[in-house]
């Protein structure tokens, strides 16, 4: 067995950000520093970025571009840098997810057996990906040819969020490296380190200096100054509503730059009268709610069910809850680890006991643990007027509501500004076509908790999703720009 406690003992932490190809410090100087969530003990500190250090990742990023050594290669020699980059990433997968582990406190039997692998995954996907797509010519008149080609878009901006930082990571430097582009990540402040190996890997693996740059620092001073960037051409982000928001209108004030926003989520299981076992549906749903501390966008953070199933939901939901084992992200049979920060335990905390005040059953849990650990909480006899019905608490909270008919529960479900996944339960076929189709979200998985896989488009309706997909071919899309060129062949 790994002996994951002693390579976190001996592992070297990143201490720059990764400009041009090389570690570059802030130009002021500042640092800021980076703990573990687990135990707060330091792990790094890190550049505390500004915009003048924006303007020098966008400018290396500009002129590498412009320089062709990236954009105008062969679309196959690109797949073969990024498939090497995808192989070193799995050479390094002990390494990268005690990293991961200690920066965000996620549990490294997750780390080590999801988001290292499916980090490279993605990579490699993209990759193998780029060089199978065609343009295309369209329909004319004989003396003229229209083609309809795509190219790089530019400069590509990507903000990433806390709680998956490999695998988001790779969502959006897999398709717009793949696609030829320049990227600047910008990590979050708390979760920075595997961002900065991951480029120090993308040049080990031949991606020319300059063509992959990360820089840290917060948001108003480092994500601000990217997405107002008159020479950023695209900003892809992951995070919350208000802040996608804001990117927006960055995005208008500045360059009318692309923007891609993949944000919160407020996800409802909808468990029709007509339902299988619902012992195995519990088992999903407490997957669906606790995995990951409950820190993740399409979590399952309500569950609507026919009045006839509630109860004996309700009681193997508890179950399953009893079965969750919080602790030391290190040890590879805890299943929760500590939440991100003391500010994030004050929001889900808080967003409880409203939950508790407004007249909501605590079935299950509902206190804190020993440091940032938060039990995972239970709540039955939730309404639709409940803050925990319509707040995204992102904490391993579920709140279940009674419905009195199939549709009720449809109708409850859609009952929220987000809509970036739902699932549903049914044995009739024909129920989960029409109620699958009813579900106002952009992945609902049927029978099985899921968000679709690295080929099926991923992202948000409603207040859940902006401007283009994260995964799948969809994804090149929003990297790229659309050109018609007109030839005139009788000229």
């Amino acid at each position: 067995m790994t002996d994951y406690k002693k390579i976190a003992a001996s592992l070297g932490m990143p201490t720059q950000c990764f400009i041009d190809g090389k570690p570059y410090r802030a130009h002021s100087g500042a640092v800021f520093e980076t703990r573990n969530p687990a135990n707060g003990d330091l792990l790094a500190t890190l550049p505390f970025c500004a915009s003048v250090d924006v303007d020098v990742a966008v400018a290396s990023a500009r002129r590498v571009f412009e320089a062709g050594d990236w954009s105008a290669q062969h679309p196959s020699a690109r797949k073969a840098i990024l498939c090497k980059l995808a192989d070193l990433i799995d050479a390094n997968t002990d390494e990268l997810a005690v990293m991961e582990t200690l920066d965000a406190g996620k549990p490294i039997a997750d780390c080590a057996a999801i988001d290292v692998p499916e980090t490279a995954a993605c990579i490699r996907w993209h990759a193998e990906a780029q060089d199978k797509i065609y343009d295309q010519i369209a329909p004319s008149a004989p003396d003229a040819i229209g083609l309809i080609v795509r190219e790089p878009i530019g400069v590509v901006a990507a903000v990433l969020p806390w709680n998956f930082p490999l695998m988001m990571m790779a969502w959006k430097i897999g398709p717009a490296l793949a696609t030829g582009n320049s990227v600047i990540v910008k990590p979050a402040e708390q979760t920075s380190l595997t961002a900065i190996r991951i480029a120090e890997l993308a040049l080990a693996a031949g991606v020319p200096p300059g063509v992959l740059n990360v820089i840290t620092g917060m948001g108003p001073v480092v994500g601000e100054p990217l997405g107002r960037h008159m020479d950023v051409d695209a900003l892809t982000f992951t995070g919350s509503t208000a802040t996608g928001r804001r990117f927006l209108e960055y995005a208008a004030q500045s360059n009318m730059k692309e923007c891609c926003l993949e944000m919160g989520g407020k996800s409802a299981a909808v468990i029709l009268q007509d339902a299988g076992d619902i012992d195995a549906i519990a088992k999903i749903q407490a997957n669906a709610i606790f995995w990951n501390m409950g820190e993740n966008c399409t979590a399952n953070s309500r569950i609507i069910v026919h009045k006839d199933r509630y109860d004996e939901l309700v009681s193997a939901m508890v179950k399953q809850a009893g079965t969750w084992k919080m602790g030391d992200p290190l040890d590879p049979d805890t299943q929760n680890g500590p939440l991100i920060s003391d500010e994030h335990m004050e929001k889900v905390a808080g967003l409880v006991q409203s939950g508790k005040a407004a007249g909501a059953r605590v079935a299950y849990g509902g206190e804190r643990g020993k440091g940032l650990l938060f039990q995972p909480t239970v709540f039955a006899d939730v309404t639709r007027d409940m803050e925990i019905f319509n707040e995204e608490i992102f904490g391993p909270v579920v709140a279940i509501t009674k419905a009195n008919s199939d549709d009720e529960a449809v109708e409850l479900a859609n009952a929220t500004a987000y809509g970036l996944a739902a699932t549903l339960y049914t044995r009739d076929i024909a129920k989960a076509h029409r109620y699958a189709r009813k579900l106002k979200a952009g992945t609902v998985g049927v029978n099985a908790y899921s968000e679709g896989e690295i080929s099926t488009p991923f992202g948000g309706f409603k207040a859940s999703g902006f401007g283009g997909r994260d995964n799948g071919i969809h994804a090149h899309e929003q990297y790229t720009e659309l050109k018609t060129i007109w030839i005139n062949l009788d000229g």
